[in-house]
């Protein structure tokens, strides 16, 4: 983004900010002049760090504390963003959960827990930010996975989530499309965070050798993504899944 001007003084909501993609692109978003406000639902000792990282560096920024599977929290993290900053102009809902089980172990607690906060929790805070949106102009980011579109075996229930999250996303878009926000998803492959660890220390070489671009892909990868649809160079894009796997798909 070139003109620093143009996004000065916005603020970003980012779910699931303090560890991960969450954080790399809490990061990106500051180095870009937004004030950033990273929500999590534990973790705050990681959160009060990405923020420390942002604060020494010259941006503005809040931790903000509660489980997005759960609308009164929702509304409460909201409610403190817009109490300190007045408004919220880019939502980033990253919060998620992957656990990978075989389908016959599948249980109703996996089940919920999994959709509760990829599917639920996006839609709890969608709900909660859209009032203090600005209409035109407010951006939603959510996230989906590669996987929607191209499962592994273990992967049924995380991978069914997020596929929601992309119906969801090209719904919203058309549903709030009028007013003049959109709303887009991103779907990321295997990108290198604390949560792919065991992923990686068993599957690196596999992963490398099917991926085009020849590395595993880092936070800030996305983090470049969610920058651009929050831009203006983005003000014609709205109601797409983004697919950034390496070339994987």
């Amino acid at each position: 983004m070139s003109d620093a001007n143009k996004v000065r003084n916005k603020v970003v909501l980012v779910t699931g900010g303090s560890r991960g993609i969450g954080a790399g692109i809490a990061r990106r978003f500051a180095a870009e002049g937004f004030r950033v406000a990273i929500a999590c639902r534990s973790g705050r000792e990681a959160a009060d760090k990405v923020l420390g990282e942002i604060t020494a560096a010259g941006g503005q920024g809040i931790v903000v504390i509660g489980d997005v599977a759960k609308p009164e929290d929702a509304k409460a993290m909201v409610a403190e963003v817009v109490a300190r900053f007045g408004t919220i102009d880019v939502l980033v809902n990253c919060a998620g959960i992957a656990e990978y089980w075989p389908f016959e172990a599948t249980d109703p607690a996996l089940f919920h827990a999994t959709f509760d906060t990829n599917v639920y929790g996006t839609v709890a805070m969608i709900q909660a930010a859209l009032p203090h949106m600005p209409a035109p102009g407010g951006r939603i980011i959510n996230f989906s996975s590669a996987l929607a579109t191209r499962p592994i075996p273990g992967a049924s229930i995380y991978a069914a989530s997020k596929a929601a999250v992309s119906a969801l996303s090209h719904a919203l878009a058309k549903e709030f499309g009028p007013r003049g926000i959109t709303v887009n998803a991103i779907a990321p492959g295997v990108i290198e965070t604390e949560m792919t660890a065991g992923i990686l220390a068993e599957r690196s070489a596999s992963i490398l050798a099917m991926t085009p671009l020849g590395r595993i892909g880092q936070t800030d990868d996305i983090a470049g993504i969610a920058l651009f649809l929050a831009s203006p160079d983005a003000n014609w894009v709205t109601g797409r899944t983004i697919v950034a796997d390496g070339g994987v798909s």
